[in-house]
């Protein structure tokens, strides 16, 4: 039966090879006319972000700059971009960069037009107004923040993240060019491809899944599996990141309109305890959240693992289930994502506190099984 659907998606995005090109040309019939751009220093450093000056300039947009965005960025942040816009009364907004500079320009985004506290944006769908325009260009085949409606911005007092789903965020251009993702390290190539694998086989698994996000989780599987180690070993492969660009896309839309499940909602608190890198928690903890769900969609997980590229026809539900979560520590191990958490410092002693805010994270409605404090502490452990 066709389920009744609202699917959000912007209202353009530009993908591909070139894609950044074709961007000067949609900046020409817009009104704006004064841009935020928001990024981070690495990418003004390394020459991108000039590459992107260029096309506005070129499109008689002045541009101010804010490349004070930190990985998993926060309130402060926030709040900083945010008078800056004010004051040189920019009219729009332009991000540049993976998951931290999108985050942050679209909170800046909902502040603009919404006023009060970031603080009070925490939840679904909280705000009343539409965000100042944004243009997003992605640098990363990682969180897909360009194409979704959900941001994540950390509260730096209480070391939590706060994740906001908010239509009001959606951008209205997204910019996926894979050329700009050429020659990215490849710890950051690694760590942001299974976070967009993540969000693929959550989206896959989760209670909200439909027709629609399926198709779209099983064909990111399928990129992201086949093409993430050639980039992360070749960083200049095209193709690849091509690929890695699709799958991330894909998986981005398909989580966006489905949601995710407890992998996410137990990272944000490694992520906000830690200040980690969001795709190697995700990565750590995949197999071990997924192990845990196997009663509950023994079946999906077996098409994963079909996705994934492995022989699953003569196997049960739980040995192909068995199946994809080998497979995922497979690849997680082949492009060097840390075994474990206790290579990232992580400590028993604060496992209580993040498995409770980790309960109250929006994720966690989303998984296919319910969690207990017990359950998840124990999945902490497992990861350890």
């Amino acid at each position: 039966m066709l389920q009744n659907r609202r699917i959000y998606l912007p209202p353009l995005s530009l993908i591909g090879p070139g894609a950044l090109n074709d961007l000067g040309e949609e900046l020409k019939s817009l009104p704006y006319k004064k841009a935020l751009f928001v990024t981070d220093k690495m990418l003004v450093k390394i020459g991108v972000a000039e590459k992107v000056i260029e096309v506005m300039e070129a499109s008689n947009i002045e541009v101010v700059v804010f490349d004070n965005v930190q990985p998993n960025p926060t309130t402060q942040n926030v709040n900083n971009g945010l008078k800056l816009l004010k004051d040189q009364n920019c009219d729009f907004i332009i991000t540049l960069g993976g998951g931290s500079p999108q985050d942050c320009g679209k909170a800046i985004g909902i502040l603009a037009t919404n006023g009060g506290d970031i603080k009070d944006y925490d939840g679904v769908h909280l705000s009343k107004h539409k965000s100042l325009p944004i243009i997003a260009i992605n640098t990363t085949a990682g969180t897909a923040s360009e194409v979704t409606i959900n941001y994540v911005i950390t509260d730096e007092k209480r070391h939590i993240k706060m994740v906001m789903v908010d239509k009001n965020c959606l951008v209205s251009i997204a910019v996926n060019d894979p050329v700009l993702m050429l020659g990215k390290p490849a710890a950051l190539t690694a760590a942001t491809g299974m976070d967009a694998l993540t969000h693929a086989i959550e989206t896959y698994v989760t209670k909200g899944a439909f027709g629609w996000s399926d198709a779209l989780a099983l064909e990111a599987i399928k990129l992201i599996s086949q093409s993430l180690e050639i980039a992360v070993v070749d960083g200049k492969n095209l193709e690849a990141r091509s690929k890695m660009a699709w799958g991330q896309f894909i998986a981005g839309q398909a989580f966006s309109n489905a949601g995710l499940g407890y992998v996410h909602s137990m990272a944000h608190q490694l992520g906000g305890m830690y200040d980690l890198p969001h795709g190697v928690a995700n990565a750590i903890l995949l197999p071990h959240v997924e192990q845990f769900n196997i009663p509950a969609c023994a079946h999906k997980l077996k098409r994963v693992a079909r996705a994934m590229g492995v022989g699953v026809l003569e196997m049960s539900d739980t040995q192909g289930a068995n199946a994809a979560i080998a497979a995922i520590k497979a690849l997680s191990k082949s492009v060097g994502i840390p075994t474990g958490l206790k290579e990232l410092g992580v400590k028993e002693e604060d496992f209580e506190e993040m498995a409770k805010n980790a309960l109250l994270d929006v994720c966690t409605g989303g998984n296919p099984r319910e969690v207990t404090l017990e359950d998840t502490i124990a999945i902490y452990k497992a990861a350890m």
